[in-house]
């Protein structure tokens, strides 16, 4: 038999030893209630997104999707704020291809409170506000000059933010910069947006580079739209044909918005059908004719020839696009009733692409032409033979 004094012995070590182990435990949910509380943190940063089918198509339709790292990333350059002894004036390039929506991720982050507490007024100026040489103002951007000064006046924080679309003259970009570092307040802010990753030499914090939504994401938002509040689940072949329309678009957010409402308004399987083979069709065509997507030349905002659906002996050119400002006109005739319906439209008119539902809630309007297609000699003499045989 065992002693009295070891099996006191023994206890003591198992108590030990189970303390220690609960030890061991606390101190690894103590670790896990730490790294969740900083998670949570994390995503709290992050706006909602809200997976019920019914208002999903609502929020996209209100808000910049896919960019909330690009979105935190601008935000905390303008909420950074430099030692009293610097005299930096931090300038931010934000670089992409053309319809990315660089303007609309400045112009959304803008809105947030942060923003608007921090700095006190936000000027817009463009390639058309200064001259061709370097970046003095025209006299068309006065306007925009006085309320600069008059802020600056004031001892406002700035935020400047500079939209290119031609190549930036450096002469003129280095003198812009020394009198406006010698001007703004500190803790103003300047940003540059341009095509042409040419400007990333004039920032002083590393350039933000925009790209393309990913067909994962792309496929997502062109089917939420196009859905609306039908639960794409419920019907599969809409869902099956809507993945081959949306491959055709190459993840363009115009092509989406107008190609999702022109569906959404006409939920009939004939038509989905028909849409696709037309698509499939000219962008076929073209192809093989100019060796390029149409779609390609189109967000780039040059020439395209396209085709109507309703009416196959026209062609269809989209000469450029152009973006205008809330206050301004916008024409009644819609891109989708011209591609895709009955419009009697001729010659060289203007069609509105889509309206943008957030900040800087622009218009985008193409200039095009219709015009008949002409008839080349073998046709015509075909023609002929066909009607005297059939006469």
């Amino acid at each position: 038999m065992r002693s009295g004094t070891s099996l006191t012995m023994e206890k003591v070590l198992m108590i030990h030893l189970f303390q220690e182990q609960l030890r061991e435990a606390l101190d690894k949910l103590r670790s896990m209630i730490v790294d969740m509380n900083e998670l949570v943190m994390f995503l709290m940063s992050y706006p909602r997104l809200y997976r019920q089918p019914y208002s999903m198509h609502i929020l996209l339709c209100n808000c910049m999707f896919g960019r909330q790292m690009e979105a935190q990333l601008v935000i905390s350059f303008l909420l950074h704020t430099k030692p009293h002894s610097s005299e930096e004036l931090e300038v931010l390039p934000v670089v992409g291809p053309l319809g990315v929506g660089k303007s609309t991720l400045i112009a959304h982050v803008c809105k947030y409170e942060r923003v608007r507490d921090y700095l006190s007024e936000i000027l817009w100026l463009h390639d058309c506000d200064f001259t061709d040489d370097e970046l003095t103002f025209r006299q068309g951007g006065a306007m925009k000059r006085q309320i600069l000064l008059s802020n600056l006046k004031k001892g406002k924080r700035l935020l400047v933010v500079i939209e290119l679309y031609g190549n930036l003259c450096e002469d003129g970009w280095n003198r812009f910069y020394r009198a406006s570092r010698r001007s703004f307040l500190s803790g103003s802010k300047i940003i540059v947006t341009s095509c042409s990753d040419k400007i990333v030499k004039f920032g002083t914090t590393p350039a933000l580079t925009l790209k393309h939504l990913s067909p994962e994401a792309y496929w997502y938002f062109f089917k939420t739209l196009t859905f609306g509040s039908t639960d794409p689940e419920m019907h599969p072949r809409f869902a099956q044909l809507v993945m081959e329309i949306a491959r055709l678009q190459i993840r363009s957010i115009n092509s989406a918005y107008t190609t999702s409402n022109l569906l959404r308004d006409n939920f009939s399987i004939h038509f989905w059908c028909k849409v696709l083979s037309f698509l499939r069709g000219f962008i076929q065509k073209h192809i093989c004719k100019f060796g390029v997507h149409p779609f390609e030349l189109l967000n780039k905002n040059k020439p395209v020839q396209l085709g109507r659906m309703a009416s196959l002996s026209e062609d269809f050119m989209i000469c450029h696009e152009y973006r205008c400002s809330p206050q301004e006109g916008v024409p009644e005739i819609r891109m989708q009733d011209v591609m895709y319906g009955s419009n009697k439209k001729q010659g060289k008119f203007e069609v509105l692409g889509w309206r943008s539902q957030i900040p800087p809630y622009y218009s985008y309007v193409y200039v095009c032409e219709i015009r008949e297609r002409k008839i080349t000699g073998a046709k015509r003499k075909h023609c002929v033979e066909d009607g005297a045989t059939s006469s």
